[in-house]
């Protein structure tokens, strides 16, 4: 038994997930901290400007990552022992997203001078801009195809605990809001860059800029995985943009508070996902049985895990706002029991994507995620137009529900697999 454990701890996959975990917890903790500190700094509405700016920068990050968080991982790990492969698709992909970066700030620069677009916040996005030159420089997935992450993960919490220290020494009232987010995309770019450098020293990786038909070839092969990342992103994320053109800015902020605690428990699903998604992609190949059996174990976990969460954080909501607010807000707290079992909805869909993505179904994804983003601009406007903040929530959980229910549909229509595992998942035959 012993010897099973010592050979799990140390299979690089698995090692690969603990560093990932790590990563998003420390992202998490370090968010969760700084509410409290920017709250009392900057008070609620200025809190909810620079989390909707936030929001902007966040959303246009998936411009820049153009789908090659998922690509990117899957050619360094075909390529780990060829320095000069993995030199052209680490060269391919850091050109690519700093284009897309430079371009995009151009773009957002030139909106803020529009009147009467991101009215209020214009000077805070414009302090913003560096974070998306900061997602252009981020190695995560070459370090995650390789199957090594811990350098990434101690760079990780480096730039996260610089980060606060920043907001200590600079963020004192309200008129300091612009430098929140310019203090994050310093942080992450400099840790960023040294990354890089230990990358191309310990690896043997060369950057050079690659042939404008490389290029256009990789954005070509990846524009549907950018699209559909657009799409879930927006699903997932774009409340607060969507509600911030029907309320005011301290139901924002109030709104904002809630989300955040919301967005740390949306991770939980999303990081199984990515964790399960390698070790099942080989099981796709390999063993039909071995991949259902794996999948099973993967969807009734984070199926219950996620529901024990949902129950703690709806049975102590008040006490969550009260300690990061430090205020009783009643309005927070009814949108925070509603927002708390997101990731319940959410883990529903865990066995549709790993079947999506180990299996490549790449067009079933695109089709999925536009379909359940129109949805959810639809439901969530409506009802924010009518009910604020609360109504914001209820759209946001009935679109986790119909992401589940437009997956299975489209993979029932179109693959064997979702009869194949559905079929199982509740058999006992197929359990060991």
């Amino acid at each position: 038994m012993s010897s099973k454990v010592t050979a799990l701890v140390r299979h690089r996959s698995f090692q690969n997930f603990v560093f990932l975990i790590f990563i998003q917890s420390s992202n998490a903790l370090i968010s969760l901290i700084s509410i409290p500190l920017l709250i009392r700094s900057l008070g609620v509405d200025q809190f909810g400007m620079v989390n909707l700016a936030l929001s902007v920068i966040v959303f246009a990050n998936v411009a820049v990552n153009f789908g090659y968080s998922l690509s990117g991982p899957r050619e360094i790990a075909v390529n780990q022992e060829n320095p000069r492969a993995m030199s052209e698709v680490a060269s391919k992909v850091f050109f690519s997203r700093f284009f897309f970066a430079l371009l995009i700030s151009v773009a957002l620069g030139l909106l803020t001078l529009v009147d009467g677009l991101f009215q209020g916040y214009q000077i805070i996005l414009l302090f913003s801009l560096l974070m998306l030159f900061s997602e252009a420089t981020q190695p995560v997935w070459f370090f995650q195809g390789l199957e090594k992450m811990r350098m990434v993960s101690l760079s990780n919490l480096s730039s996260k605990l610089l980060y606060l220290v920043g907001l200590l020494l600079f963020v004192k009232g309200p008129g300091d809001a612009k430098w929140v987010n310019l203090i994050m995309g310093f942080t992450a770019l400099g840790f960023n860059v040294v990354l890089m450098g230990y990358m191309q020293v310990k690896y043997n990786i060369r950057l050079y800029l690659p042939k404008w038909r490389l290029l256009l070839t990789s954005w070509r092969t990846n524009f549907s995985l950018f699209l559909s990342g657009l799409a879930s992103h927006f699903s997932v994320s774009g409340g607060i943009i969507i509600l911030s053109f029907f309320v005011n800015a301290t139901v924002l902020g109030m709104f904002s508070m809630a989300e955040k605690v919301t967005v740390v428990l949306r991770m939980i699903p999303t990081l199984i996902t990515q964790a399960a998604y390698p070790n099942a992609s080989k099981l796709f190949i390999k063993d039909d049985g071995m991949f259902y059996n794996f999948v099973r174990k993967v969807y009734f976990g984070s199926i219950g895990i996620s529901l024990f969460i949902a129950v703690i954080v709806y049975l102590f909501s008040p006490d969550i706002i009260l300690m990061l607010s430090k205020k009783e807000l009643e309005d927070s707290v009814d949108i925070l029991r509603i927002l708390s079992f997101v990731p319940v909805m959410a883990s529903l869909n865990i066995a549709n994507m790993i079947i999506i993505l180990a299996g490549g179904f790449n067009k079933i994804l695109l089709n999925a995620t536009w379909t359940f983003c129109c949805f959810m601009i639809i439901a969530c406007s409506l009802l924010s137009y009518f009910f604020g903040g609360p109504g914001m929530a209820y759209g946001l959980l009935g679109t986790e529900l119909f992401i589940f229910a437009t997956c299975s549909i489209l993979l029932k229509a179109n693959t064997p697999y979702f009869d194949a595992f559905y079929k199982r998942i509740f058999s006992s035959h197929y359990s060991a």
